[in-house]
């Protein structure tokens, strides 16, 4: 981390730079077309604005509205060169609100760039230096953007006749903090990208005024200076003189000024308060609760004092900032002000403090691999059953003997990280760059080595970590083998006994006669950890410190101790307040909710309890949502690659949008570079168990609604919002849904997706899943759903998984293996990420029930302990490539369908087509036949794909078509290309211009 040290900062180097970095708050994600005017002229959009030569310069704009300093210096270094004397050089005013400096680069194609006011005042990135390109670009509140945005500002000496066009344009729902316009005057030339700064106008709406000349109109298009287009899905907008209004994709002409009556904002926010700072070895991790303004927070300043690096002042997106690098065993005060749209700023905070201790030993820190995800095939493990490389860390849990697990010496937690870390290998040789493994924070529950009952948010479960395999060495050693690792994750609920840190209910409990058996002695000291084991009861799943005969205070719980008139099933007294549950006032209302679900598709599947094991977090609240945005950071900055999201629909989607996926994105750009951030993989389970388009209906429950941004403004309160959000969305209904072109072709042409109203939340293709008992029904049923997703090529689809088969089966898919073979060649090629659950590639435990929790042995469910069919060593030279194997693991890779899966592996890898491209079924017929392509820089991938039968392809381009199964050529000359029948899961992918044979021969591709 970058600090100044007695107005010296320490530099460090940055790989990355803003070019395509993205608006963290906004969460803009994609890429949209680039302008028509704009596509044959000049740059890419997704390059830099300005190219490298020699000479090269960088004009520098700074926004001091917020900041409010008497001066401003830039203090810069040339890539590759020295940096500025401190306190650097004087910026001069340029216009309302901003400063600029203009500074020669020579040869060096960017620079690294500090501020400061003279003083001993720093804006250091959070301590990582702004990495800037060429060019004018802007810093603003920490967001750096390509723009002039005083162009044009001056007043011109003569002014010039002719017509003039007033375009003002919404960024409400885009979340913008830069826009520019891109426009070409009719007969004349579009302006060089990204084109000319817009000025905020008002809340939510930018202006700019252009002189046309002779000319009567402009086509238009927009962008926010990193990257991210609206051109109006490629047709650009026309604009005519006069006052016009671009918003939501409509223009509209003679428009009135949307400003005008608008009063300027100048209400300040309300001061942040309850900001709290805690150290953990040489790191900061601050909270505080929302403020609120008249308009709306947009952003906080956290300006920290202490040590020998001055005051540093760092803009932040979310109300959690982790303060990392910090020096040790030095005291620091941190204060906090809320911003709004309009600049206005708060008063300070009271000030919090922390001293920070000793630095580690090593730092814990990882780094995502950071490559678009669709590129990765997914293997599902639930690691505590997949592979036991380290017996000392198993552990049977209070219900071993009664499930039976004891009986077979299978204790639940058996499988961890060193056995997972041992057979990567195994992963990698069947193909799959990534793995999903189940929650690794510590659980608490009477059978939790599933991971979904958290109780500490900040801790990894000890049960799955061993000596030389701690989780970060999972990370690291997947990383060194090119694999991802997507961490399963849970913001809804945590475990009964709630979440350690946030809030722990006290039980009722008695050591008489009928109890004393349940309820352990307490041991001063003890704590815990799911691994230790108490000496007195020989117990790892020890309780002593989760109940109390005496009414504990502060307590809210009702009837405290008083019997209610039942037993047990042992016969026993039962008490009020002997097990925690929503409805008798254990939890207090603001951390937790209080209901159970009546009506799955109701308001109420997003505020009350899923199940007893599960207590329902308040979201909505500042102080929860804190404590679970400051856990994720954590293994953010470990560098895992992804989240699976459980549970995402039991959450509004206003606080994904507001909240947490905002979070997100400002971790892993902070942590980790804005390219990391785009390629961040965060993919929710938006459970629902029908063949609808729709889940019967509720758009709210559905799970393309998430992959979509917030269309209107809600009130400040999340609460209200999410109520606000509810009752609109389901007015409009299914019809009034956005759709989307971003998984299509335009006939045989793939278009750059549109990617501004993504959310940041990628799914679970839950149609797809219920419908995989027949290949050819789930593809029918995919394709029917694709223009309601933001964009489904990174839909997640797997046939079965830990908690469903098809058609919501409680057992383990057992369609047989040709029908599986089918599935995979379809997951394999048709749109969105194939993934499998673990022993799926031999058909592990077909037909067994999937989860019957305690009530039978693991043994015999569909999450059974996989160790004992990858015994043995085995190495991968690379993927689908298995170099030597021995022992029962040789046995497994033998089998049929992991030959299969392992040749889509080596197909899919190598066809760019199938990986990232857009699909369409124009001029296509067969059963499960269709047409791939990706364009991208020299890249052109169009490959045709039929599965199990026969398809002819007419209006596709002329050529030469190699299929990447059998190596058959075939010449199109007239538009038109004919596959035979092939049998179940066979498959044929004739590639224009395409690489050959790929692979051999296995026992369905052939």
């Amino acid at each position: 981390m970058t600090r100044t040290r007695g107005l010296t900062p320490t530099h460090r180097r940055l790989p990355l730079r803003p070019l395509a970095a993205l608006a963290v708050a906004a969460g803009v994600l994609g890429l949209v077309t680039a302008p028509s005017g704009g596509a044959t002229s000049e740059p890419d959009p997704r390059t830099a604005p300005v190219a490298a030569t020699a000479g090269n310069t960088a004009t520098v704009f700074y926004w001091t509205k917020t900041r409010n300093w008497a001066r401003y210096n830039l203090h810069w270094a040339p890539d590759g060169g020295t940096w500025t004397t401190v306190p650097g050089v004087a910026m001069e005013a340029a216009c309302t609100d901003w400063v600029k400096k203009t500074v020669s680069l020579g040869t060096a194609t960017g620079l690294q760039a500090t501020f400061n006011n003279g003083s001993g005042t720093w804006d250091n990135n959070g301590g990582r230096n702004y990495a800037l390109g060429t060019g004018a670009i802007t810093v603003r509140d920490g967001v750096i953007a390509h723009s002039d945005p005083c162009a044009g500002t001056e007043p011109e000496p003569t002014p010039t006749p002719g017509a003039k066009a007033t375009v003002y344009y919404s960024t409400e729902a885009l979340g913008w903090s830069t826009v520019n316009l891109h426009y070409q005057p009719a007969g004349g030339a579009w302006t060089t990208v990204p084109g000319v700064g817009m000025q905020s106008a008002c809340a939510g709406w930018w202006k700019r005024e252009v002189d046309l000349g002779t000319a009567a109109s402009l086509k238009a298009a927009f962008n926010n200076g990193n990257g991210t287009w609206d051109n109006n899905g490629g047709a650009d907008y026309p604009i005519g003189t006069g006052v016009s209004t671009v918003r939501n994709n409509t223009v509209t002409a003679n428009a009135a000024d949307p400003c005008a009556a608008e009063v300027p904002d100048t209400q300040a926010p309300t001061v942040p308060t309850k900001v709290t700072a805690a150290a953990d070895g040489i790191s900061v991790l601050l909270t505080w609760d929302p403020a609120t303004d008249n308009k709306g927070v947009t952003k906080y300043q956290v300006t920290r004092v202490g040590g020998s690096g001055g005051t540093v002042v760092t803009d932040v997106g979310s109300t959690v900032f982790s303060d990392t690098g910090l020096a040790g065993r030095t005291a620091y005060s941190y204060t906090v002000k809320a911003v709004d749209a309009a600049g206005n700023v708060s008063a300070a905070s009271a000030p919090a403090t922390a001293t920070t201790g000793d630095k580690p030993a090593a730092p814990a820190t990882g780094k995502p691999l950071g490559t678009d995800p669709r590129k990765d095939p997914i293997y599902f493990v639930l690691t505590a059953r997949f592979n036991d490389g380290d017996p000392s860390n198993n552990r049977g849990g209070s219900q071993h003997v009664k499930s039976g697990n004891a009986a077979n010496d299978d204790p639940m937690f058996r499988g961890d990280f060193k056995g997972l870390v041992q057979k990567l290998d195994y992963v990698k040789g069947l193909g799959f760059s990534a793995i999903w493994v189940t929650p690794v924070v510590l659980n608490r529950s009477d059978y939790d080595y599933h991971g979904y009952h958290g109780y500490d948010f900040y801790k990894v479960d000890p049960r799955l970590e061993s000596a030389g395999a701690s989780y970060q060495d999972l990370i690291d050693a997947a990383h060194a083998k090119g694999m991802k690792i997507y961490q399963d994750v849970v913001y809804n609920h945590s475990s009964r006994w709630g979440a350690k840190g946030l809030f722990t209910p006290t039980v009722y409990g008695v050591r008489d006669s009928q109890w004393s058996w349940y309820y352990d002695e307490k041991q001063p000291g003890f704590e815990y950890d799911g691994l230790t084991i108490d000496a007195k009861t020989g117990k790892s799943y020890y309780n002593g410190d989760l109940w109390s005969t005496a009414e504990p205070a502060g307590n809210t719980c009702l009837n405290w101790g008083k019997p209610t008139g039942g037993k047990s099933a042992e016969g026993y007294t039962v008490y009020n307040c002997q097990w925690p549950s929503p409805t008798s006032g254990m939890f207090p209302k603001a951390l937790f909710h209080q209901c159970w679900i009546g009506n799955w598709e109701g308001e109420d599947s997003r505020s009350c309890w899923l199940h007893e094991d599960l207590a329902d977090f308040n979201t909505e609240n500042p102080t929860v949502q804190n404590h679970l945005i400051g856990a994720y950071n954590k293994y953010i900055d470990m560098g895992v690659d992804g989240f699976r999201v459980d549970t995402a629909v039991h959450i509004p989607r206003t606080t994904w949008n507001r909240r947490f996926l905002p979070a997100i994105q400002e971790r892993v750009t902070r942590s980790h570079g804005a390219e990391a951030a785009k390629n961040f993989f965060v993919f929710g389970e938006v459970a629902a168990f029908v063949n609808d388009k729709w889940n019967r209906g509720s758009v709210n429950h559905s799970a393309q609604f998430f992959t979509w941004k917030e269309r209107k403004e809600y009130d400040a309160d999340d609460t209200k919002a999410a109520l606000e959000m509810y009752d609109y969305e389901q007015q409009q209904g299914t019809g009034g849904q956005p759709t989307s072109t971003n998984a299509f072709l335009d006939g045989n042409s793939y278009h750059t997706p549109d990617h501004s109203r993504f959310s940041g939340m990628n799914v679970i293709d839950m149609r797809m899943h219920m419908n995989f008992g027949d290949a050819q029904n789930a593809f029918s049923n995919g394709k029917d759903s694709d223009d309601s997703y933001n964009d489904a090529t990174y839909n997640v689809v797997y046939v079965d998984s830990h908690d469903y088969g098809p058609n919501k089966s409680s057992e383990r898919y057992t369609g047989g293996t040709d029908a599986w073979a089918e599935n995979m060649s379809l997951m394999w090629t048709f749109r969105g990420i194939p993934t499998l659950y673990y022993g799926s590639e031999i058909e592990f435990q077909k037909g067994q029930k999937i989860d019957c929790g305690p009530s039978c042995p693991l043994a015999t469910t569909g999450r059974a302990y996989f160790g004992d069919h990858v015994a043995g060593s085995v190495t991968a030279s690379d993927f689908s490539q298995v170099s030597s194997a021995s022992g029962a693991v040789a046995t497994t890779l033998a089998q049929p369908l992991v030959k299969h899966v392992q040749r889509l592996n080596q197909i899919r890898r190598a066809i760019p087509a199938l990986q990232t491209g857009q699909y369409s079924t124009e001029g296509v017929s067969g059963g499960m036949a269709f047409k791939r392509r990706y364009t991208s820089g020299s890249t052109d991938s169009f490959a045709l794909v039929t599965i199990s039968g026969g398809a002819t392809y007419t209006g596709i381009p002329n050529g030469t078509y190699t299929d990447a199964v059998t190596g058959d050529v075939k010449t199109v000359s007239n538009g038109t290309l004919a596959i035979g029948a092939l049998g179940k899961g066979n498959l044929r992918v004739y590639v224009l211009n395409g690489p050959g044979r790929i692979g051999t021969a296995g026992p369905y591709l052939k």
